[in-house]
């Protein structure tokens, strides 16, 4: 999965489930202190869902009947004082209850923007266009399993420059020292969510192809995260699996290794998230060892057995049954899909104003407003039914 790239050719209609609407707004809001907050943050979540076109604070307004309420939507959301962090962690456990999660997805987002007054805008180089985009870069956290995924944590990649020309105390600039590298926000964010929930900790999936795959395991092992994370085929390990005993590989790439493991493949089943039909892969693992990051689990994926392996990941949930970790790692294609098919549409990336807390206000309300559409789109599979407790992936060893 490449850096998602935001590009808002169409928006679909949104029918506004009541029955949903009223519940997540009943469990969301029910620590905002005062009721007119309360009631402004009911108002907003619905016109997310309803609004036509970009999500808008005027096009918010008028699409809830009070066009004479944009201003005090636009206070609610860019100078009120209400904490969105308390909201986000409502949202997770709300999800918790009712999905019953498998892990966490990270989805890198880049948002490119006309002008230089949004927040976090900044001009940088986009590898997957290959060109640099005067834009913003959002990390977010998603509660995913097989079925259905919604975000519930954000982070918004501030650079030093934006943070040397936004002066401490305008209305744009964080109260609090934000976050500068990918790794920072992936770390901050995920370590939030899982703060949030009842239980071990949680996988996290990443397929980030910028990062650094040696950096990133490192910040994730010291932040108590267990992960499942895709790499280039040219990423560099040193074999350690007992079944190369006495082939003489040393320090390889893990394409060139799994080559080599081929005849260990096993034939795995899993979901495409897009198509909902079931698919059958190639799959094997290794034990390697990481430059600079110890120990992990190197697992590979064939759709042609006759080629190299098409995907790549390491992981150190080494326990884990290899079928497992292919059908966690395709669960970023599930949030690649809900990203393309339901967060455009509710606006997640739709913010223009230059308040930072503005920005994470109306991304938290538009991660509502996906779990609401996400919900009601599910063919009733999670509300009708109590769903069995998936058991829990091997944790790292």
């Amino acid at each position: 999965m490449e850096t998602k790239v935001v590009r808002v050719d169409s928006r679909r209609a949104h029918g506004v489930p009541e029955a949903i609407v009223g519940e997540v707004c009943s469990e969301l809001f029910a620590g905002l202190a005062r009721k007119d907050q309360r009631c402004k943050g009911e108002q907003y979540l619905r016109g997310l869902l309803t609004a036509q076109g970009r999500k808008s604070i005027r096009n918010i307004a008028a699409s809830v009947g009070d066009g004479a309420a944009e201003q005090s939507l636009h206070h609610f959301i860019s100078a009120s004082t209400w904490d969105w962090t308390p909201v986000r962690a409502a949202l997770a456990r709300y999800l918790e209850r009712v999905m019953r999660p498998r892990c966490w997805v990270v989805q890198n987002v880049v948002i490119p923007k006309a002008g230089q007054h949004s927040v976090g805008v900044t001009r940088r180089f986009v590898p997957s266009l290959g060109h640099i985009v005067n834009s913003q870069e959002a990390y977010g956290v998603w509660a995913a399993n097989e079925e259905m995924s919604s975000p519930v944590s954000w982070r918004l990649r501030l650079s030093a420059e934006w943070l040397r020309q936004c002066r401490s105390g305008v209305p744009g600039h964080p109260a609090e020292q934000p976050a500068t590298t990918s790794l920072a926000c992936v770390t901050d964010a995920v370590r939030q969510a899982q703060s949030w929930i009842v239980g071990p900790p949680r996988p996290v999936v990443l397929d980030l192809p910028e990062s650094d795959p040696s950096q990133t395991a490192r910040g994730l092992r010291a932040a108590g995260l267990p992960f499942l994370m895709a790499v280039h085929g040219t990423t560099r390990v040193t074999a350690a699996d007992p079944a190369l005993a006495g082939t003489g590989i040393g320090e390889v790439s893990v394409q060139q290794l799994l080559r080599v493991a081929g005849p260990l493949r096993r034939p795995v089943t899993w979901t495409d998230p897009e198509t909902r039909r079931l698919r059958t892969s190639l799959v094997t693992a290794l034990r390697v060892e990481l430059p600079a990051a110890g120990p992990v689990l190197l697992l590979g994926e064939w759709g042609d057995p006759r080629g190299w392996p098409r995907k790549c990941w390491i992981t150190d949930l080494s326990g884990a049954a290899w079928g497992d970790l292919l059908r966690l790692a395709q669960l970023t294609r599930r949030v690649e899909t809900d990203f393309n098919r339901t967060s455009v549409n509710v606006g997640v990336v739709d913010f223009e104003g230059r308040s930072f807390d503005g920005w994470h206000r109306h991304t938290t309300l538009a991660s509502a407003a996906q779990a609401v559409q996400t919900l009601a789109t599910a063919d009733g599979r999670v509300r009708a039914v109590v769903r069995p407790v998936a058991q829990p992936l091997a944790q790292p060893a």
